[in-house]
């Protein structure tokens, strides 16, 4: 990661929904302040980053401008204020508000295969092909 990037941001490129956010970021991050890896590509090998692909597939990952690793909506808090939404942010941290966004995005990062049509009709969901393990 570059001095200029504040924090990278490990996201399913075959996620439409992900991708979505990821495009509304890109275009808020006139800065450069963020770096964006995409685990669904060919090239990404989750060992060079010391972890599995699956645990980037069961939850978003990310490291700050340090190199230290977050991961779940404490990468969006991240995201968001590099773009310039710090007031925003603040809120996601009030007490009540914040547990109730983590319990939320575990419900989403457990269900979200599901939710963006990666599940066959017998109801088994699974990632394309499982790279870099």
């Amino acid at each position: 990661m570059t001095a200029t990037h504040q924090v990278e941001v490990f996201f399913d490129g075959d996620c439409p929904l992900c991708v979505r956010e990821i495009q509304m970021l890109r275009a808020m991050d006139r800065k450069d302040r963020i770096r964006f890896t995409d685990i669904a590509q060919p090239d990404f090998n989750a060992s060079d980053y010391g972890k599995t692909q699956d645990e980037f597939m069961a939850r978003i990952q990310g490291r700050d401008g340090e190199g230290q690793w977050l991961e779940g909506v404490e990468v969006f808090r991240r995201l968001y204020s590099a773009v310039g939404l710090g007031p925003l942010v603040m809120l996601t941290r009030l007490p009540g508000l914040a547990q109730l966004l983590d319990v939320g995005y575990v419900w989403f990062a457990k269900n979200r295969l599901r939710l963006t049509g990666r599940c066959d009709d017998e109801g088994l969901c699974q990632p394309p092909e499982t790279r870099g393990t």
